[in-house]
């Protein structure tokens, strides 16, 4: 496979970061404190619905403001997935979002920090899952090495309870 430049979907960089094509390297962190906030500009917000989701994989439809998208994803293995993500038609979302879309949705803020020689996301979840805050970074393999902020806390990056799905079907307010 050959490398994209580095170019993301809704400023998400979640497309890609000079990463093989449809490959996702991610580990995830709770945050300890809101020292982050320092360093964070404004953040974008985010609404993503479940066509179709399992242990292994997803089917997802994600908003922000200005864009809406499709994302498959499948696990290869704790933290490597296959990840594909196609531009929708506005219109072709939001129904999606009232037809096609399981029970359960994820709001949350964005915001992109650069620390390191990485980008960190920050995602502050609303609504449902109120009060839990995450950290992920994408790496370009899983082994490599980055330094950590002094504002991560706990590796969650194979806590099932926290992904993104399953926080649709059994939110954090409730645990």
């Amino acid at each position: 496979m050959t490398a994209l430049p580095a170019t993301s979907f809704a400023g998400s960089g979640s497309a890609c970061y000079n990463r093989p094509v449809g490959i996702e390297i991610e580990r995830k962190f709770l945050v300890k404190n809101d020292s982050w906030r320092l360093h964070a500009g404004t953040g974008m917000f985010y609404r993503q619905g479940y066509v179709a989701s399992d242990e292994t994989g997803l089917v997802r439809v994600s908003l922000t403001v200005d864009q809406s998208w499709l994302t498959i994803k499948r696990a290869q293995s704790p933290l490597r997935r296959l990840e594909y993500e196609y531009p929708l038609p506005r219109d072709d979302a939001e129904e999606m979002f009232r037809e096609v879309c399981l029970s359960g949705q994820i709001q949350k803020q964005r915001y992109r920090i650069p620390h390191a020689g990485h980008v960190w996301e920050v995602d502050v979840f609303e609504a449902e899952n109120a009060g839990l805050v995450v950290a992920e970074i994408e790496l370009s393999e899983e082994g490599e090495t980055f330094e950590r902020p002094d504002w991560l806390g706990k590796e969650i990056s194979t806590d099932s309870r926290y992904f993104a799905m399953n926080l649709a079907r059994h939110p954090y307010t409730i645990w």
